[in-house]
């Protein structure tokens, strides 16, 4: 099964549902398999005292609150209805992360397929009660997490009618350093709860997602933009379409590189078998009736003869004809 390639357009639309639309074109053309945004009611999501991150404070200014800037890069749950027909009628999955309960609710009426559950809640409990209760999939990110928060949400889940949880290891520091980044923490969620795992990436460039297929992630996730020099809070840590096609192909290179796991010789290769290999040929002339020694025959290529696996098998066996020097040896 192929690694399932998220593109998260998140809110670098910037509330633009022209701009959202252009993006899902890009990841359809980037060979993405799922687009995804995010949905809110900002007054629901935010209060009015809520600060920005510092890596928002960095691309948005300090002035206004995180309440202010989220209500200029999200739009209404009409326009989400309208995205969602859009990537429907251009063959790419829509996805929506919601952020609030009324999100929920609506997002249900889109009977969206999977359900993905960002790192910010993780802790909310009636969140996560009722996303559970679509009894949908779900892929839920685990940054800013200890591995008892995951067992905490992860019980939430099962409880109220989850069967199918993806993991996705992620570290929600933008852009994450490469030393913070830490792939092989996805094994850690593998061993403690044996679901299927996958990875969201925040780190600049492909050696991240890279390593968490080798790892053995089912689901890459990516942030991406129109446009690094946008304003908004996400856009300079995020891929640009050129850099999203990169990723997408290097995934799928990443994933026939990988193989069978099962150790057997390759189409590709085997007709080099007697080009590189060497058979027992003669290191002299031998007459018929003289007896093969350690002293008259040697190893060379080609290897369409006998098998130097079978040196003791030939070794004290009579000639039964001439043999010139590099014939091979028959028997």
């Amino acid at each position: 099964m192929s690694v399932l390639i998220i593109a998260e357009a998140g809110v670098n639309h910037n509330g633009s549902l022209e701009l959202a639309k252009k993006m899902a074109d890009v990841a359809k053309a980037a060979g993405a398999d799922i687009v995804k945004y995010q949905t809110a009611k900002p007054e629901l999501v935010v209060s009015r005292f809520a600060q920005k991150a510092e890596y928002q404070k960095e691309k948005t200014g300090a002035d206004e609150s995180q309440l202010e800037m989220i209500k200029k890069i999200h739009f209404g749950f009409e326009a989400h209805r309208e995205l969602k027909e859009y990537c429907d009628s251009i063959g790419i999955m829509y996805l929506s992360t919601p952020f609030d309960m009324d999100s929920i609710d609506f997002l249900a009426e889109m009977d969206m397929p999977v359900w993905k559950i960002p790192s910010g809640e993780i802790t909310n409990l009636p969140y996560l009660e009722k996303v559970a209760q679509l009894k949908k999939p779900i892929i839920m990110s685990t940054g800013m997490c200890e591995i008892s928060e995951v067992k905490e949400s992860l019980d939430v889940l099962y409880k109220n009618g989850a069967t199918d949880v993806t993991i996705l290891h992620c570290n929600t520091e933008y852009p994450t350093p490469l030393k913070d980044a830490n792939v092989k923490a996805m094994l850690d969620l593998q061993k403690n709860f044996g679901t299927k795992i996958g990875y969201s990436d925040h780190t600049l460039g492909l050696e991240a997602p890279l390593a968490a297929v080798a790892l053995g992630a089912e689901v890459i996730e990516k942030h991406f933009t129109l446009d690094k020099t946008m304003e908004g809070p996400d856009h300079a840590a995020s891929m640009n379409p050129d850099e999203l096609c990169a990723l997408v192909k290097a995934v799928r290179n990443t994933e026939l590189v990988l193989g069978s796991g099962v150790k057997t010789v390759s189409a590709s290769e085997a007709k080099n078998k007697d080009i590189a290999r060497k058979s027992v040929v003669a290191k002299v002339a031998i007459k018929a009736g003289e007896t093969f020694t350690a002293e008259n025959l040697t190893v060379k290529r080609p290897g369409n003869g006998i098998s130097p696996m079978k040196w003791y098998d030939v070794i004290g066996q009579t000639a039964k004809r001439d043999f010139e020097v590099d014939e091979l040896i028959e028997l």
